[in-house]
């Protein structure tokens, strides 16, 4: 959609909008739709080619309206999930169609999403251990608790354990800033040597500094012996695993109870929309599930429904997942893999340019669409590199620290990125270069 079709839609939508006010009187106040009405009036999984605008707001009137706000807004939720889940292969075990036990449920942010995670995980280990010993107090038990991550992991993480209030340990990461089985394996036996009770894993898949990615083929199967919770955040990378050359990054998952990651960071969902599936729905339940008389409905024990506000930190949530069935139906699977896949071409021809310049080095390998790289010296000349990039406002990097390096982060983000706007980016860097070095030599 160019900005020309952008301002006609737009205009279309407030029309909507305005009609809508006025003919409110005529509508009901509460729908009287049946539990389930909406999933057979949508096709299972995401079209691969785009629909038409049209067909997506005469859809609008015919399959949302009747059910608005709610359910509508729970059961296209719980669709949108399923389409995004199957886009993604993950294992069915995390789907909600077929009555399995999982299910996806839309979260603001990657940082809730572990933060549920984590106070999922903890109820779940708390009854788990009074159970076997009845003696226990929740108190003696939480002090105990450890969680763990790798020390690439992104800080959301470690303030999840903050809020939580439990230990959260990190793992050395191995040379390709990995979460490595051995690592993992030597900080359990040590906790557990020294009394503690280790629950809750979080392996990253893409990360923050340089886009990494633990290895969930062997940390998954300790956490599955160990009896701790799994959790995968990949916030970031998620986006690229709905194409098949990316889909390997994902392998593991299988073991994980829960996985995570925004669409509103690649795959063109405005913020905020943030993805989480779970295995077993009831663990989220369990541990947040309140009923004060106000939030009781005639459906809420009939098991036909599903309740998020038990599957999440706040009450109230907006209708989030119809911005995905936008976007899903607008671009369609292959439009959504040509993006990603444009944007990891993008980084790999920055990523070659760099590599030209004898001055400069890359810094971590470049799978998606992130290049880490710095000029070879030292941590001041590098710093004094991006402080004159930032400053000239014609470009923006964000910095980072790998192992004793600070590195410059190269990220191919925005939906009308070029070639060009690569190229001119990396001679404005070398410019840049060039003074730094100079000055260095005066």
């Amino acid at each position: 959609m160019n900005t020309s079709e952008f301002r006609r839609r737009g205009k279309e939508m407030v029309d909507y909008v305005a009609d809508y006010m006025e003919g409110i009187e005529g509508r009901q106040v509460y729908p009287d739709v049946e539990p389930g009405y909406l999933r057979p009036l949508i096709p299972d999984s995401a079209p691969q080619e785009p629909d038409t605008f049209e067909d997506i707001i005469n859809d609008i009137e015919k399959i949302i309206m009747p059910g608005a706000a709610s359910p509508a807004c729970t059961e296209l939720e719980t669709v949108m999930m399923d389409w995004l889940g199957k886009m993604l292969e993950l294992p069915k075990a995390f789907l909600t169609e077929n009555a399995g036990e999982g299910g996806g449920v839309i979260q603001g942010s990657a940082s809730e999403a572990t933060l549920v995670a984590l106070l999922a995980a903890r109820t779940k280990a708390i009854h788990r251990l009074q159970a076997a010993s009845p003696e226990l107090t929740q108190a003696a038990i939480m002090e105990k608790l450890v969680a763990y991550s790798s020390d690439q992991a992104h800080s959301s993480v470690e303030r999840a354990g903050l809020i939580g209030g439990v230990k959260l340990k990190a793992i050395p990461s191995d040379g390709n800033f990995a979460m490595r089985a051995s690592a993992l394996q030597e900080a359990l036996e040590r906790d557990r040597a020294a009394g503690l009770i280790p629950f809750f894993v979080v392996a990253t898949l893409g990360t923050t500094t340089c886009c990494s990615f633990d290895n969930l083929l062997e940390v998954g199967p300790i956490c599955n012996k160990e009896d701790m919770w799994l959790h995968v955040d990949a916030a970031y990378a998620g986006s690229a695993f709905i194409c098949p050359e990316f889909r390997h990054l994902l392998n593991g998952v299988e073991f994980a109870d829960s996985f995570n990651f925004n669409p509103h960071k690649w795959l063109l969902v405005n913020f905020d929309c943030s993805a989480m599936w779970v295995k077993k729905r009831s663990d989220l339940t369990g541990a947040f599930r309140l009923d004060p008389t106000y939030l009781k409905h005639s459906h809420q024990d009939s098991g036909l429904i599903t309740d998020y506000r038990h599957w999440q930190i706040p009450l109230g949530r907006r209708f989030r997942s119809l911005k995905m069935w936008f976007v899903f139906r607008m671009y369609g699977v292959k439009g959504l893999q040509a993006y990603i896949r444009k944007h990891v071409q993008l980084s790999h021809e920055f990523e070659s340019l760099v590599l030209q310049d004898p001055r400069f080095e890359i810094c971590a390998e470049v799978t998606l669409g992130l290049v880490c790289f710095r000029l070879k010296g030292s941590n001041k000349v590098n710093e004094a590199l991006l402080q004159r990039i930032n400053s000239a406002k014609k470009i923006h990097l964000v910095p980072c620290h790998l192992r004793d390096k600070f590195v410059l982060r190269f990220a191919i983000c925005s939906r009308t990125v070029e070639s060009a706007h690569v190229q001119r980016a990396w001679e404005h860097i070398k410019e840049l270069a060039d003074d730094v070095l100079r000055a260095e030599r005066e």
